[in-house]
């Protein structure tokens, strides 16, 4: 150490700065913004990776693109637990199996949000748009159906009494047939006695 007042000035001076340098660094690293931006950052890459490994080939553009957040990404990754990298594992190559998960995953958080208001009033609109609509198609089709209809009934009803009139005819002709057979047998019955 000089005793030079000027140097000994150069120095603290020096000094100040070297310590706002690191209070500053140490307040970005602990400031839950930044903090938040570094773990989304190492996310997407995580994400952004998995997505190249699953899909088979990694596109050139992401990765040079994300090589600085993959640094600080794989060092997170390494914290992930045991599942998720077996399930990656499993996935691997498979999109098919990835689409599907993530399928299923989207339509269960879907269906356990409550609908919007937005989404509501939607639905009334289209309910509102849709129930003439409907309504009027219905009436159409009702329509249109009506004679077709109106024309089976009369066939099936004339077909029926075709029908009850061949059954009656037969029976008929069936009990006059036994009556005779029985007419036959009983004379045959008094002929041999």
């Amino acid at each position: 150490m000089s005793s030079d007042p000027d140097q000994i000035r150069e120095q603290i001076e020096e000094t100040r700065t070297s310590l706002s340098e690191d209070v500053n660094a140490l307040a970005d690293t602990v400031n839950p913004a930044h903090a938040a931006k570094r773990k989304a950052a190492s996310a997407r890459s995580a994400v952004l990776r998995a997505k190249d490994k699953v899909m088979g080939a990694a596109s050139q553009s992401v990765s040079k693109t994300t090589s600085a957040a993959g640094e600080k990404a794989s060092a997170a990754e390494q914290k992930v637990s045991a599942a998720p990298g077996r399930l990656r594992r499993q996935v691997t190559g498979n999109p098919l199996a990835v689409g599907l998960i993530a399928a299923g995953a989207g339509w269960l958080a879907g269906s356990l949000l409550p609908a919007s208001s937005a989404e509501e009033r939607a639905a009334a609109k289209v309910k509102d748009a849709a129930v003439p609509a409907v309504t009027g198609a219905a009436k159409d089709a009702a329509a249109s159906l009506q004679p077709s209809a109106r024309h089976a009934a009369e066939s099936v009803k004339a077909t029926v009494a075709d029908a009850a009139a061949t059954v009656k005819d037969e029976t008929a002709s069936s009990a006059h047939d036994l009556g005779d057979q029985a007419q036959t047998a009983r004379d045959a019955m008094t002929d041999s006695r």
